[in-house]
């Protein structure tokens, strides 16, 4: 079975508007004037605003894939095999976006989570597996992982 999570926006919640505005100016352009401008605003566009992280868990073969989808479609990343010494914990995640206007007021945006993440065997961290709102859910989702790739919780 085969879970993919998605975790994170590659430029922040500012960039994916400002990514997608863009690309909707230049497939407007495209289509009606089949510049290249418009075709570079398109790709422009569609790389900022859609690109975003993710992780894969294999859970037959035991093995995780963080990975970042460029354009939105194309995974890039290399798998890790799970090894029974990983450890499975769960962590607060707080992330500030900041962005500036011309006028420079700066617009503050406050993004608080928790995560999944995998361990080695000396605690040091690997990569998040999964992106979860809640302390009580993401600790029932460690659990679940750790019974099915057979690991131990911090």
């Amino acid at each position: 079975m085969l879970t993919n999570n998605k975790l994170d926006n590659e430029y922040g919640y500012a960039g994916a508007i400002s990514g997608v505005i863009l690309f909707i100016v230049g497939l407007g352009l495209v289509i009606t004037y089949f510049s290249f401008t418009g075709f570079l605003l398109l790709l422009i566009g569609a790389f900022v605003g859609f690109t975003f992280t993710n992780t894969l868990i294999d859970f037959d073969k035991k093995r995780v894939k963080f990975s970042n989808n460029l354009f939105g479609i194309i995974p890039y990343g290399k798998w890790i095999n799970i090894e029974s010494s990983m450890k499975i914990g769960v962590i607060k995640s707080e992330t500030n976006w900041r962005t500036y206007s011309k006028g420079n007021r700066t617009l503050d945006i406050n993004d608080s989570d928790f995560r999944v993440i995998l361990y080695t065997s000396n605690n040091k961290e690997i990569m998040p597996l999964m992106k979860i709102s809640t302390l009580e859910t993401a600790k029932m989702e460690a659990e679940m992982i750790c019974n099915q790739l057979e690991l131990n919780m911090i």
